[in-house]
């Protein structure tokens, strides 16, 4: 191996000198997953030049045969990970080797909590994996070559972890990748051959390409026992996992292969193994993580199962065949009917794409049905994690969209608690006799949503109301109108539709009540003019003075709200100002004869309706010295 002139010395980043630091003195007591994450990324390599040489068999160089190899140098104190596949360009080692997205790296060090056993469940979360080399390394090296280029196109990687990394040109006769860790003296368990093994059979034992140990040649011992030869000897199966009768597989591989497949520490909350043959022909190895991921909300970033075509990698972030509400799930999708030349437009457009994802959303979709019904507290902690991507489904998947809303998750009236443990068919099973639709109030806060005067009428009458305040809350209401053939209503929108909750002498008390402060009404319009579109009396109102009320075609406030959070342009709105003319404050208006001053009272009215609605106003300083006037007068 010779190295050329060409050598170069960069500096890290400052978040990850300090997580390599961190790394490699404090933070992980499970010092073996280093081993883990190196074999996964040898394996991915490997199948990425495998889906590359079907397109250019010459990649393989004459040789075929895809592996992962371990070598022990116990004089050296060094064990060498190396792999035949794809392996990286000189770019390739510094954007990959030297980086760590920054935002992904501030987001761990937020996540630190000083307990062992918690952090160290965060290396796969971040992307870390191959800084876990200086969990037991105090120096690593790299030395790797692309498939197909010429022997002195390689390059090496290097460093210590203080700080910087030197990349150099070199040569190296073989493809692949090399990873030599220079081991701590403290950590010379990992030059066992029985600990690696041990180690192998863990983590790595369904990598769908042998990993391989080198077995030292064993002396003659007698005439009975003669020399042997150094060789390579395989230590895994090889098998790829969803390719095994689910019969034949452990509950502890299921949950180590998905640790593989992740990238996650944690174990997962379910899993689904599915074969299906017919017209199809395809096996689905589907599961729903325990814990949310940092970047889940980066509509950017990358998910999807891992694809295979008849046992051949095709692509990591399949995305075409989970929709963008289920981005979550983790797992791997084999098909025998996708043609290998595949590309990701073909996938796109292909009718077989398109029936694969409809059976996999559907797969998702009774897993999450089945937890929710076996064992509610495993789903309430899926919905803590995953609940508000959930809610984008209805909006997304209009044809499952009643198998998602039995999924969904609320909190409600029935519950002194802003648990968000009512189904909607929990709602629906509780409805009072003569009930016949779903209402709900969407607010800020949990504590808007509960103290809303809209609700006091319903509550008055003992009718559940749903209570929401996320901010995704609204954008799913627009998109679930219905549910078990009951419509969703919005408590605070237009009139509040009663239906045969609302009895004859209740109807006729209205009536009475609206014919009775007529010049009330009146003086209110007047006095208001045009910063409302209407006035008139509440029949929803029990103990508040006034409420704004969204008229039944007009944009609620939260709507307006991410509008303009967005930079959306908000067209003018104006409320209808609800008046319950027996509360003692509105009597007490009534009285007064004096037109100013009841025009005083009138705005404020007006105000404190539209800082209850909206929870802001535009002229607070107005406000403030109306209520004073009115206070001292």
């Amino acid at each position: 191996m010779t190295e050329t002139v060409h050598m170069e010395t960069h500096g890290f980043q400052t978040e990850v000198k300090q997580l390599l630091n961190l790394m490699a003195h404090s933070l992980y007591s499970n010092k073996e997953v280093f081993l883990r994450e190196l074999i996964s990324n040898a394996a991915d390599a490997a199948d990425k030049l495998r889906f590359k040489a079907l397109s250019d068999a010459n990649l393989y160089e004459n040789d075929g045969q895809l592996r992962v190899r371990l070598l022990i140098d116990k004089d050296q104190r060094t064990l060498t990970i190396s792999d035949n596949g794809i392996g990286m360009t000189r770019d390739d080692a510094i954007q990959h080797l030297g980086t760590i997205a920054r935002s992904g790296t501030k987001d761990f060090f937020q996540n630190l909590s000083g307990d062992q056993a918690k952090d160290s469940q965060l290396i796969g979360q971040f992307g870390v994996g191959f800084y876990s080399a200086f969990i037991v390394a105090d120096k690593v090296t790299v030395i790797s070559r692309v498939a197909g280029e010429t022997a002195d196109r390689a390059v090496r990687w290097e460093s210590t972890g203080d700080g910087s990394f030197t990349v150099a040109d070199v040569t190296k006769e073989g493809r692949g990748t090399d990873v030599i860790l220079h081991l701590r003296e403290d950590e010379k368990e990992f030059l066992d051959d029985w600990r690696l093994r041990s180690v192998i059979g863990k983590y790595s034992d369904h990598i769908s390409i042998p990993v391989e140990l080198w077995k030292a040649p064993e002396a003659a011992e007698g005439e009975d026992k003669p020399a042997t030869e150094g060789a390579w000897e395989q230590v895994n199966r090889a098998t790829a996992l969803w390719t095994r009768s689910a019969k034949e597989i452990k509950e502890e591989e299921y949950k180590e292969f998905y640790k593989h497949v992740s990238h996650d520490y944690d174990e997962p909350l379910s899993w689904s193994h599915n074969r299906v043959e017919g017209n199809m022909e395809y096996t689905s190895l589907l599961y729903i993580p325990a814990r949310a991921p940092w970047d889940m909300w980066n509509r950017e970033q990358k998910h999807g199962l891992k694809l295979y075509v008849q046992r051949v990698f095709i692509m990591d972030d399949a995305e075409q065949f989970m929709p963008t509400y289920l981005r979550f799930v983790k797992g791997v999708l084999d098909s025998n009917d996708l043609p290998l030349n595949v590309s990701r437009e073909i996938l796109q457009d292909n009718k077989i794409t398109a029936q694969l994802r409809k059976a996999c959303t559907k797969r998702v979709l009774s897993m999450l049905d089945k937890m929710a019904k076996d064992d509610a507290e495993k789903y309430q902690k899926f919905w803590g994690e995953f609940g508000n991507v959930l809610k984008e489904g209805p909006a997304e998947d209009y044809a499952n969209r009643e198998d998602i809303a039995k999924l969904l998750r609320f909190a409600s009236t029935h519950n002194d608690s802003n648990a968000q443990t009512v189904s909607l068919t929990d709602y629906v099973a509780r409805m009072k006799e003569g009930q016949s639709k779903i209402y709900y109030i969407i607010a800020d806060s949990y504590a808007a949503a509960k103290n809303s005067p809209h609700l006091e009428l319903l509550r008055k009458k003992g009718v559940e109301v749903l209570l929401m305040w996320e901010r995704i809350d609204e954008w799913l209401m627009n998109h679930l109108s219905e549910f078990d053939g009951k419509k969703l209503i919005s408590v605070s929108c237009g009139d509040l539709e009663l239906g045969d909750l609302e009895d004859e002498e209740s109807r006729k008390q209205q009536e009475e009540a609206t014919k009775a402060n007529a010049g009330l009404i009146d003086r209110l319009k007047s006095a208001l003019g045009s910063e409302v579109q209407d006035v008139r009396v509440s029949h929803r109102l029990t103990e508040t003075p006034v409420c704004a009320v969204t008229d039944a075609h007009g944009m609620s406030s939260q709507m307006m709200k991410l509008m303009k959070a967005a930079g959306q342009p908000v067209p003018e709105q104006k409320y209808i100002l609800e008046v319950n003319p027996d509360h003692a404050l509105i009597r007490h208006i009534a009285d007064v004869q004096d037109e100013e001053r009841f025009k005083e009272w009138a705005i404020l009215l007006q105000e404190q309706a539209q800082l209850t609605e909206q929870g802001g106003l535009t002229d607070p300083a107005s406000f403030v010295a109306r209520m004073n006037r009115l206070l001292l007068g």
